[in-house]
């Protein structure tokens, strides 16, 4: 699955759910992080793999964080 700004959530070469840090989310517009945020959500629901579940759920995590030291009331 290709993501907004490139090579997206999934690793293409293991089809894996990527963990996205905080690093990563510091660059992108608060409308990329709504979006990267709906398309983790969304991929969630399909995951099989534990681990993939972990990342998805550590990455929605980091999203919403980002999100909150940006502006109040999200």
């Amino acid at each position: 699955m290709k993501g907004p700004d490139g090579p997206g959530l999934l690793n293409l070469k293991e089809d894996t759910m990527k963990l996205t840090i905080r690093f990563e989310l510091a660059s992108k517009s608060t409308s990329e992080l709504r979006a990267l945020y709906r398309m983790i959500f969304n991929a969630l629901s399909g995951a099989t793999e534990p681990q993939e579940r972990l990342n998805a759920v550590a990455s929605l995590q980091n999203i919403r964080a980002e999100l909150a030291d940006r502006a109040p009331g999200f």
